[in-house]
């Protein structure tokens, strides 16, 4: 953020903050003024205005803790019955969910049917062969124009509904007819159970991803890095889906733990296997001095531990 300027006199922001002390007659060499006054002005950060000339695709965006950076925004496209990636695209960080699912979902239907022509050895294929042919996805994505755009191409929509009040649908009839397909769909048992298995699938990839796999901050500048950036870490939460599924174990600490367990039922079926096989053993326990006679030792047989 300290690099940005403006886009029509190329001014940095302290100059900018400079500028605008001096017309309102304050000490532009005093930092708390320039700070206080800053404090007090709205609308400091627009995209529209600044700029960072080292990354130009990179938007001034509000994170989730508050904090105010320069941004992008990662979508990912999730197969709902394995959990797969399917599709991760990056958008500038002020890009809303209704404009960057206009391309996250042709996104998704291109590598679906990438694989469509490839049938397994048994004669089927690995993905549906009707492509994309439904849509789930939370309450920022809710809007006619979209839901009527999906619709369109013959994609029945599940997307949370937020509450808007009354809607005036003059001149909207389509988006009308979307908006209330949708939501009969996801007030149905089937709405509701898909929209729950969104939240335990399509999350847990941004867990994996940015969470345990530490790609909150990147260090790459441009649209194109940051997408292959992005693309390296969804093809490693595939690869980990299918490493679970082959080997029981998707991470290199899970795989730490499987082997573990494998190792310490071996030395128990080890122990096991000797105590089993071990001899019967005989020794004598002998008696106290003062009463000691040989025909009143006592012969003892060693048995296994129960």
């Amino acid at each position: 953020m300290k690099s940005i300027v403006r886009r029509d006199t190329q001014e940095s922001y302290t100059d900018y903050l400079k500028r605008l002390a001096e017309a309102e007659g304050l000490e532009a060499t005093d930092e708390a003024a320039l700070r206080r006054m800053d404090r007090r002005r709205s609308k400091k950060g627009s995209n529209a205005e600044w700029i960072n000339p080292h990354d130009p695709e990179a938007q001034i965006t509000r994170m989730k803790d508050g904090r105010t950076a320069l941004a992008y925004k990662a979508e990912h496209a999730v197969d709902m019955d394995t959990g797969a990636i399917v599709a991760v695209t990056a958008h500038g960080g002020a890009v809303g969910d209704s404009a960057s699912i206009q391309e996250t979902l042709p996104a998704a239907g291109e590598a679906i049917a990438e694989q469509i022509p490839e049938p397994t050895a048994e004669g089927e294929y690995a993905v549906n062969v009707e492509g994309v042919e439904e849509l789930v996805a939370d309450k920022g994505y809710h809007a006619g124009p979209v839901l009527a755009a999906v619709r369109e191409v013959g994609v029945r929509t599940y997307v949370s509904e937020p509450d808007r009040g009354r809607r005036k649908w003059t001149g909207k009839r389509d988006q009308q007819a979307a908006v209330y397909t949708n939501r009969r769909r996801i007030n149905g048992n089937r709405g509701k159970q898909l929209l729950r298995r969104r939240g335990e699938l399509l999350e847990r990839t941004f867990a994996h991803a940015y969470k345990t796999g530490a790609l909150r901050r990147l260090y790459v500048r441009g649209q194109g890095n940051v997408q292959k950036k992005l693309l390296v870490q969804a093809a490693a939460c595939n690869l980990a889906l299918l490493l679970r599924k082959m080997i029981g174990a998707g991470t290199p600490r899970a795989l730490h733990d499987v082997v573990s367990g494998l190792f310490l039922a071996l030395l128990r079926l080890l122990s096991t296997a000797r105590v089993d096989c071990e001899p019967a053993r005989r020794f004598w326990t002998a008696i106290p001095n003062r009463r000691r006679k040989f025909d009143r030792c006592v012969l003892r047989q060693a048995v296994g531990r129960k």
